[in-house]
């Protein structure tokens, strides 16, 4: 088995934090072997499925392109569904690894970290790997990890013990639209892959779930204080966070190239909130929510 781009095995990877969207995975898989087995049916009874073509085709020669087309089209739809698979079984672990240290790199500075926030920790792939990070640098600060379910959080407590970090790790369950935290509260705030999820009952492209994305950033931004930085790894929306943080006077934003991931673009954010927020002559307090 492979290693990431941090040169852990892709094994010890899985064997820790398991595997995410196994549904979608079986479900492609399955397809695939599906296609691969029609695909070896057209080559080994082309002739019996060219005659049928020829019933209802005047023509031999369509008749013959008909039959050549489907068990191509089949082919090629057998090597896609494979594709798909194979890649999303890549972005659910060894590439969520990997991000995950790119994103801790967008901080300069980590032993002055004393509070760090991961909104939808999830399996705690980002949450361990910030907490190795504050260990690693001899920091006294702490991660705490955010989630809708109780029993995600439990799950990834126990995976922060079995990477050595558990006395660095909080986990709690709550509601990344509102976050249970006052103003100015951590240094660093992350999330990997996970914004893009909030408002999905209203549908990814519509008006409402837009506007629930864009309160989960003002709450970002809320919670971190002047001069912390905030880092997010997602998919498909990134253009939008990156006006909305620029709505809300954020500096240093900067977006990563594109990867792939779960078979759609995505790209990580990168900001740091303002040590002091004054336009013009007077001070203006900034209302961080949407």
């Amino acid at each position: 088995m492979g290693k990431g781009n941090t040169g852990r095995e892709w094994t010890q990877i899985y064997a820790i934090y398991g595997m995410e969207q196994c549904q979608t995975l079986v479900f492609l898989l399955g397809h695939a072997v599906l296609f691969s087995v029609l695909s070896v049916l057209f080559l080994f009874y082309f002739d019996v499925i060219f005659h049928f073509f020829q019933t209802f085709l005047s023509s031999p020669g369509a008749a013959r392109f008909a039959a050549g087309f489907s068990g191509a089209v089949t082919a090629i739809s057998a090597v896609c569904l494979f594709f798909a698979a194979a890649n999303i079984f890549y972005s659910a672990g060894p590439l969520h690894y990997d991000m995950a240290h790119r994103m801790i790199g967008s901080v300069n500075d980590w032993s002055t970290v004393k509070l760090a926030l991961d909104i939808g920790c999830g399996r705690g792939i980002l949450l361990n790997a910030v907490a190795r990070q504050l260990k690693k640098t001899g920091s006294s600060g702490r991660v705490v990890g955010l989630d809708r379910s109780k029993r995600t959080t439990l799950s990834t407590l126990r995976t922060a013990n079995i990477e050595g970090v558990g006395e660095y790790v909080t986990c709690r369950e709550g509601d990344v639209r509102s976050l249970p935290f006052g103003d100015n509260y951590f240094d660093v705030v992350v999330s990997a892959v996970f914004v893009h999820t909030v408002g999905k009952e209203y549908g990814h492209r519509t008006v409402e779930a837009a506007a629930e994305r864009m309160r989960v950033l003002g709450e970002m931004v809320r919670v971190l204080k002047p001069g912390g930085v905030g880092v997010v790894w997602d998919l498909l929306h990134v253009p939008e966070y990156v006006r909305r943080l620029q709505e809300l006077k954020m500096e240093d934003i900067r977006v990563s190239e594109r990867v792939t991931a779960f078979m759609v673009s995505s790209h990580m954010v990168s900001f740091r909130k303002p040590s002091q927020h004054v336009m013009g002559p007077g001070e203006v307090r900034l209302d961080w929510r949407c």
